[in-house]
């Protein structure tokens, strides 16, 4: 994937560095980092931490499973 910054000047996006991407490509953007950038409020945000905390100490403890493993077991509860 190709990753580039921009930086927002006078309401348009200019990028940083320079692309080797054609004249005229069309390029979606998605706005990353500081808490402007979402709608949660104090409360959900310290729940999403807590939970992404959680995932982490389960997969270090290994108690995850397989991506396949899961889409195939859906798969299979649709069917």
């Amino acid at each position: 994937m190709l990753s580039l910054k921009a930086t927002v000047r006078n309401g348009h996006l200019v990028l940083d560095e320079p692309t080797e991407l054609p004249e005229g490509a069309v390029v979606d953007l998605v706005a990353v980092g500081g808490d402007a950038l979402d709608e949660l409020d104090d409360e959900e945000r310290g729940a999403l931490h807590a939970a992404l905390a959680e995932g982490i100490m389960q997969d270090d403890a290994g108690d995850t499973l397989d991506a396949d493993e899961v889409l195939a077991r859906l798969r299979a509860r649709a069917s």
